[in-house]
């Protein structure tokens, strides 16, 4: 019996980009273009008629804006939708915005004038259909298929270590859904939470800005990582979308370390990576969370980070926006705990406060 077809309805005001929206969707065996919508309200009659599984938003059309959109949309007729953003600024902070008010992930517009890009834009933006086609919103899943490229090997070995300080660090790694969910925890920590290392899979241009706008947001302070830099308590550190994070030491003092390797489990920056670097670096003296996301990365990398002594939290599936990393983690025995996103945070604290001596409430 053949598998039925995720159905998407593409909505933007150009009619190019609809075009090749259409195009790319149409080619994947798995999915295809049931409609494409010059605005939102020619898209609310398509969606009755047509009752789509997945929807892409361009954010700025004319009649209505795709916010207002979107949030009448979550309000009224919740569904899975993947945003479309110009990579600026500006566009940025409409983009967190979106996911703030629902929206399951989201990709950049495809430049017209680069032929070669295309193919890489069109696995991008065919993968985050997928993955917003199994969000909760959803009420099937559809399986995606996923090509491992390397593990994280190919960034670097996994040694037993020699760990000489007792500083803690909390090691978060998350995919879709993953910036709210980020949110959620570090918004509930206090300013003297120890160091916290963050590996959210993110284009580029978008890590700054998500930096920013968490350090606006919460009582520590958060930016995005550069290379060779003190780890300091009070402080988290987000991998920049191009590189990938880990957690190396210098004397007494943990640095960071960035790395433009290849990626690993099709991702850079990699979660694995980062989780095997707090491994092989910190030992029991870290605590890793893995969040909602589609694949498999960082479920070795945790259960690597188990091993090596450390305490170990995976998102439940009801919380997820995918149950994805966090049910492949479990899968292999890399969690000590299994939370609801909303009691991660104080877990955390708990845990540490019971290892330091310190009390810190969220």
């Amino acid at each position: 019996m053949e598998n039925r077809k995720t159905r998407v309805l593409v909505i933007d005001d150009s009619a190019l980009i609809r075009s090749v929206m259409k195009e790319i969707i149409d080619r994947e065996d798995d999915m295809e273009c049931v409609g494409a919508a010059p605005d939102p309200l020619v898209a609310r009659e398509m969606i009755k008629s047509l009752n789509p599984d997945v929807l892409t938003l361009d954010v700025e059309m004319p009649k209505m804006d795709g916010l207002d959109f979107l949030e009448r949309l979550m309000r009224l007729r919740p569904m899975p939708v993947v945003m479309v953003s110009t990579l600026t600024e500006l566009g940025s902070n409409i983009t967190f915005r979106a996911l703030e008010l629902g929206a399951v992930d989201f990709v950049s517009k495809p430049k017209m004038d680069i032929a070669r890009g295309m193919e890489e834009y069109a696995k991008e933006i065919t993968d985050k259909i997928r993955a917003a086609a199994q969000a909760k919103v959803r009420k099937t899943a559809t399986a995606a298929v996923i090509q491992e490229r390397f593990s994280a090997d190919a960034i670097l070995p996994s040694v037993v270590g020699h760990y000489s300080s007792t500083e803690k660090l909390i090691i978060i790694g998350a995919s879709t859904g993953g910036t709210e969910a980020i949110k959620e925890v570090l918004t509930r920590l206090p300013a003297d939470v120890p160091a916290i290392l963050v590996t959210q899979h993110m284009p580029e241009k978008f890590t700054k800005s998500f930096a920013d706008r968490l350090n606006g947001l919460c009582k520590i302070s958060v930016k995005e990582a550069e290379h060779n830099e003190r780890i300091l308590p009070g402080h988290a550190y987000i991998a920049p979308g191009h590189s990938h994070l880990l957690l190396k030491r210098s004397g007494a003092n943990y640095m960071t370390e960035l790395s433009q390797g290849p990626p690993v489990n099709r991702h850079r920056p990699s979660v694995d990576v980062l989780f095997r670097s707090a491994a092989n670096v910190a030992g029991a003296n870290a605590f890793g969370i893995i969040l909602t996301g589609m694949g498999k990365d960082g479920a070795q990398g945790l259960l690597e980070m188990k091993q090596a002594g450390a305490h170990t939290i995976a998102q439940d599936e009801a919380s997820c926006v995918v149950f994805g990393m966090p049910r492949e983690a479990i899968a292999v025995g890399g969690a000590c705990e299994v939370l609801p996103l909303q009691n991660i945070a104080r877990r955390t604290l708990e845990y540490l406060a019971l290892h330091s001596g310190k009390s810190n409430r969220v």
